[in-house]
């Protein structure tokens, strides 16, 4: 029988935080153990009553979201879920992803109305995920990433490595991809589970710290080794080839019935068209089972499949999935994942 899990909810509005106790409270395993206006007043919370998880807002006085997410994380790690308005708190809530904090809602307003109910699947899903993490699988920022064994580079066994994560995502590649050197000779292209309004942000951030080109995808743009393509929020990535035999970025909404967009099933199909068997996919942390089926699109035409061991995975739902269909050629912890990679190029 699963376990109720106890919640605290942050946020300088007493109509979201009444409003999200009544969404968390529909669910028979959630238990919401209190609230607190603002990141000073939660510190003291979370020492008087222990949640298991805790939702936190970003803009508020006294202690904000973020100085809330590096104080507790100092203090006692402990899954945190950011809501927040992406116009206005991109930037932070990006580092409060750096900080420790395992997911993010977005918040459809930032008004006291019943838009806020929008999200109520969405939140109770992420909140009950979060709630389970161990405390072991929580981020670990700090970690300083393995030296790669670099052995002569020669041609290997793919021409595109692709890659879908989710939940845990933004830390995981944080960690993974600084660790690929310069001669990375295939490209990449990458699909995270992200709102609008993120993704490009991220990938400047990311870029600043690796050693590849590491940008968000452009329609239309010639796919070259050494390159890192993240998919943007809100279309898919997929591949066509030019007349002169390139092969090229393509985005769009289609198709529309996909769970997620941009779908990790649908880039990995779309690598398996192009690339043949010489297709790497990796499905890292996240929720639910995108990457399943584009598994097995890239296993039918010959081509690997790597899932993030369980031990390392934030929330193991996808590689789960994929693992459980029989798609996967070998499991690798997070720290092993950047070698696995650099061996089979």
């Amino acid at each position: 029988m699963n376990q109720v899990k106890r919640v605290l909810v942050i946020d300088d509005s007493a109509y979201v935080r009444k409003v999200v106790t009544q969404i968390l409270s529909r669910s028979p395993f959630l238990e919401v153990v209190g609230t607190a206006r603002d990141g000073l007043d939660a510190l003291e919370k979370v020492e008087a009553l222990n949640p298991d998880v805790v939702t936190c807002d970003l803009i508020m006085p006294e202690m904000d979201g973020v100085e809330f997410v590096r104080e507790q994380m100092r203090r006692r790690h402990l899954p945190i879920i950011i809501m927040s308005i992406a116009s206005e708190t991109a930037e932070m809530t990006l580092t409060a992803l750096e900080l420790g904090a395992v997911d993010f809602v977005q918040k459809p307003t930032a008004l006291a109305t019943d838009k806020i109910l929008d999200i109520s699947d969405e939140l109770i899903a992420k909140v009950k995920a979060a709630a389970d993490i161990p405390t072991s699988r929580l981020p670990v920022i700090e970690a300083v990433p393995p030296k790669l064994k670099l052995a002569t580079a020669h041609k290997g066994a793919v021409d595109m490595v692709v890659i879908g994560i989710s939940t845990g995502g933004p830390q995981a590649l944080r960690y993974v991809i600084p660790q690929l050197p310069a001669n990375f000779s295939v490209p990449i292209a990458i699909v995270m589970h992200m709102p609008v309004g993120y993704t490009e942000m991220y990938a400047q951030k990311l870029n600043e710290l690796t050693n590849l080109d590491f940008h968000e995808a452009k329609e239309g743009e010639v796919v070259h080794p050494g390159t890192v393509l993240l998919a943007p929020a809100g279309r898919h990535l997929t591949f066509r080839r030019s007349k002169n035999e390139s092969v090229v970025a393509h985005l769009n909404a289609r198709p529309f019935e996909t769970l997620h967009r941009p779908s990790v099933d649908v880039l990995f199909r779309s690598a398996a068209e192009i690339y043949d068997s010489r297709v790497l996919g990796v499905v890292m942390t996240g929720m639910g089972a995108d990457g399943k089926e584009g598994a097995s699109w890239i296993k039918a035409r010959g081509g690997l499949i790597y899932t993030e061991s369980e031990e390392t995975c934030v929330v193991y739902g996808m590689p789960r999935a994929t693992v459980e269909a029989g798609l996967s050629d070998r499991s690798v912890p997070l720290d092993q994942m950047a070698q696995a990679i650099w061996e089979v190029i």
